[in-house]
């Protein structure tokens, strides 16, 4: 790709950092070599009898509460078990202001944008087998004691971890790679993504790509919406790409969730099953596959939608979930995140994008195009202020630029430790 102009690089100034370190996907804890193994202990340790008894049934309360009475089981060969919910019972209407209600009916779609409302191809392994849930019910990937288990605690599963941030970019393992654009009011996003499968190397890491919509002061009344894809072997306990979604409205703290691992997000799609794998994925110097994603907010009743590829609905965010987002976003963020363990001592391996910087290009690097945002009239239009920011450009880095056929873009990432990120 040749750019005819490039986007302004930002200059990493403190009060930035911080917003990126708190708003980041996963606030969570540092584990250096000898804190991964105390956390490993502790995970590990013998509880009596007693208290492994009172332990297991409180996780299977709890996966009573999130997994739903299906009306049609499906095996994935990853190993998933994807379950037809009626769309009236997923754990969205759990919500005090939801129950006994019906998703809503689709909202007008920004203009400028002309779906064709089909899903061209598959792409989730689970759908690869021929099955599909029948109208009236929506996929949800079930979840399972070894999910629960590899969690922190019941509470904390399926929720993006928090730790209380220092005003530097080393306060908790968290390195980026984005785009982004503030200074506006943002009514939604939208942009293609470049999908890989990057090596994480151990639990307590990993890896994702994805879109944020942001509001608040960025402190603990920070608003997110958010949808990607990730790498995460403590939330689903393996090493593919899963597409996600997440919210929150007090900085990851008490509020939002995962995907359907809460009642939050209210799925209309009988086709896409959120946290399920996705199939197929890039290869270096080979082909190279991308998803599109739109968040906008509707005008009329003011929730938040979410559309994938060209035009299909998977659900959207109820309004009264925010605080901040229940009137428009203060920035939208774009780019990839990693989690450094610092396994043994030293920089992760763990890859973020393709594994590859950034200079090496299309087929070699990860990358977004398309990227655009939704006004104040639902209109789709051009960045017209995309910056740039790498955290740590040793070991990820970022090149952006705007064409006539990508429009805005940007490619992204790194293999992590190398000689110039010991």
């Amino acid at each position: 790709m040749t750019s005819s102009s490039c986007c302004k690089i930002s200059p990493i100034i403190p009060i930035f950092v911080s917003y990126l370190l708190v708003l980041s996907s996963s606030i969570c804890l540092v584990h250096s070599s000898d804190t991964g193994k105390n956390l490993n202990a502790t995970n590990q340790t013998t509880l009596r009898p007693e208290e492994e008894l009172h332990k297991l049934k409180f996780i299977r309360a709890h996966l009573n509460k999130i997994n739903k009475p299906a009306v049609k089981t499906i095996q994935s060969p990853d190993g998933d078990i994807i379950d037809c919910v009626e769309t009236h019972l997923q754990p969205a209407f759990d919500h005090p202001k939801l129950k006994g209600q019906r998703p809503l009916d689709p909202p007008a779609r920004p203009n400028g944008h002309n779906p064709s409302g089909m899903i061209t191809e598959e792409f989730q392994l689970w759908s690869f087998s021929g099955e599909s849930c029948p109208e009236g019910t929506i996929p949800i990937r079930r979840t399972t004691e070894q999910d629960v288990l590899r969690a922190t605690s019941v509470r904390k599963f399926g929720r993006k971890k928090i730790r209380r941030v220092r005003r530097d970019t080393n306060s908790n393992g968290h390195e980026h790679a984005v785009g982004y654009v503030t200074g506006d009011q943002y009514y939604g996003a939208k942009a293609s993504i470049n999908v890989w499968a990057p090596r994480v190397v151990n639990q307590y890491e990993f890896s994702l790509s994805q879109m944020w919509v942001i509001s608040g002061s960025f402190g603990d009344d920070l608003n997110t919406i958010e949808a990607g894809w990730q790498v995460s072997p403590e939330l689903y306990g393996d090493n593919y790409p899963r597409f996600f979604t997440y919210w929150t409205t007090d900085a990851y703290q008490a509020t939002g969730c995962y995907n359907l691992l809460c009642s939050g997000f209210v799925q209309t799609n009988n086709r896409i099953a959120i946290g399920a794998a996705i199939s197929p994925t890039s290869s270096y110097n080979g082909g190279q596959f991308d998803i599109s994603l739109l968040i906008w907010k509707d005008p009329k009743h003011g929730n938040w939608w979410l559309e994938f590829g060209s035009g299909v609905l998977v659900g959207y965010w109820p309004s009264f979930l925010f605080t901040h987002l229940t009137d428009h976003a203060s920035m939208v963020q774009f780019g990839g995140e990693i989690v450094n363990s610092r396994p043994s001592g030293f920089h992760t391996s763990t890859q973020m994008g393709s594994g590859h910087f950034a200079g090496e290009g299309f087929g070699k690097a990860s990358y977004f195009r398309n990227l655009q945002v939704v006004d104040w009239d639902n209109n789709l239009i051009p960045l017209s202020n995309l910056r740039v920011l790498a955290d740590h450009p040793n070991c990820y880095d970022i090149q952006g630029g705007i064409n006539r056929v990508w429009g805005n873009y940007f490619y992204y990432g790194g293999p992590g430790k190398n000689p110039r990120c010991p």
